[in-house]
């Protein structure tokens, strides 16, 4: 039976649940704090707008450490959590994720019996929590998702989800095909997580923490219709101290093994999936015109001359690129989690020292793999892509943000601002057209 200090913490508003700042979330403005709807109709992410996307971008470097961070204080004694990622940019119901951290315990708050004191929705979790992005991870862009079972209160699931660009050499997409999936509970898919228990998944992959051994007799499985797990790692991270640490930092973590040589037995009940696909590359194909409703139209004008096609243009709707919205006016920086470095809105020096020359023909893009010598330097290519200097190699290129461009050369920060959207043919005709008709 829960004695009165526990019940007390229960009653914290639903306003102070926890919600996750970093990585920086979709939506962020309209993003609640609360946990997901018991019958699952808002699975994934809550229904976020994911075209509503950060104004600091999530750019980690493959084989990088990057930080969990909420703010709120209903922390319901902690929990258990995952922390998720795949190649979808719209994740819907049918999504695969693959989980690349478990914390079993003591997440997002350890050694706690209830809420954090205070009440706060705003107020910062004094716990952070590290996740590695594994170098087999392909360069390209992912949405992450953390996911959250809390140990005291309603069966409840939450999932907070972020856009994220990684970026490196080497690694691929496929993979993901070797991580387990993510885990899902409390959201009438049949699997539940009993009250008082820091669920152990049944498939936590290879890289996971315990923080709850304070309370180790929490530790217990789910029940229900969950999917059976995989193999335990050998080696499981139990550093953890009774309060944080100055500045929040988070635990140091013990080795633990990264190999992938065994493909782990897929231990997660989900909603009904389908397969993901399994590109070699980190690169996505380039959107055709050949999948317009009512097939192709037929082109107009002289056969010496054709006229193009005004039936979609290249980053459309059906554009394979991720959606990402128009900066604010005047809003001419972007801030890069790795360092938390404001880039100034000047345009950096390009440096001869960043690298070997470019190669002739790809409008100042390095070879991925080639030497660079600066790690955490930038190169803008052509305006409308980038790339890093990582491990002394430049990683493959990436595109920027839609709507926004960067400042050709390489240096030490790169300069972001709203572009001009491109005029096709098309548009200009329409245009004329519009002029003359409003007279």
């Amino acid at each position: 039976m829960l004695n009165k200090f526990i019940l007390a913490g229960l009653v914290a508003s639903a306003s102070a649940h926890i919600k996750m700042t970093s990585p920086s979330p979709f939506d962020n403005e309209n993003l609640s704090n609360s946990p997901m709807e018991k019958d699952g109709s808002n699975f994934p992410c809550k229904n976020a707008n994911y075209r509503n996307r950060p104004v600091k971008e999530n750019v980690y470097a493959q084989g990088s450490t990057q930080t969990l961070e909420f703010i709120g204080s209903a922390v319901h004694a902690g929990g258990s959590c995952q922390v998720s990622i795949t190649t979808d940019p719209n994740p819907t119901k049918n999504t695969v994720w693959k989980v690349i951290k478990s914390i079993e315990g003591g997440c997002p708050a350890k050694d706690q019996t209830g809420n954090l004191e205070g009440g706060s929705a705003t107020g910062k979790v004094p716990y952070t929590y590290d996740f590695k992005i594994h170098d087999q991870i392909g360069a390209g862009n992912y949405t992450l998702a953390w996911t959250w079972f809390n140990k005291i209160g309603n069966r409840e699931m939450y999932m907070n989800c972020a856009p994220i660009s990684v970026t490196g050499s080497g690694g691929s997409q496929n993979y993901l095909d070797t991580l387990p999936d993510m885990f899902v509970a409390n959201v009438g898919n049949g699997c539940g997580v009993p009250e008082g228990t820091d669920v152990q998944f049944p498939d936590p992959g290879q890289d996971v923490d315990q923080f709850g051994l304070k309370t180790k007799s929490a530790l217990g499985a789910p029940t229900g219709n969950c999917k059976t797990g995989g193999t335990r790692p050998t080696s499981i991270n139990t550093s953890a101290t009774s309060q944080p640490t100055s500045g929040s930092s988070p635990p140091t973590s013990a080795p633990r093994p990264t190999s992938a040589s065994s493909k782990p037995t897929s231990a997660v009940s989900k909603p009904t999936s389908a397969p993901r696909p399994t590109t070699g590359t980190a690169s996505r194909p380039q959107p055709t015109n050949t999948n317009t409703p009512g097939g192709p139209r037929p082109t107009t004008g002289t056969p010496t001359r054709p006229r193009p096609s005004c039936s979609k243009r290249p980053g459309g709707s059906n554009s394979t690129l991720v959606p990402k919205p128009t900066r604010p006016a005047g809003d001419s920086t972007v801030s890069v989690s790795q360092d938390e470095t404001k880039v100034p809105a000047h345009s950096p020096t390009p440096s001869t020292e960043a690298g070997p020359a470019p190669t002739p023909g790809t409008d100042g893009a390095f070879a991925p793999g080639t030497k660079c010598e600066t790690d955490g330097w930038w190169n803008c290519v052509g305006g409308k892509a980038f790339q890093r200097c990582a491990n002394h190699k430049w990683s493959e290129t990436l595109t920027v943000t839609e709507g926004m461009k960067c400042t050709p050369g390489t240096g030490e920060n790169i300069e972001m601002s709203a572009a001009q959207p491109d005029l096709s043919p098309c548009d200009i005709r329409r245009r004329r057209r519009l002029r003359r008709h409003s007279f």
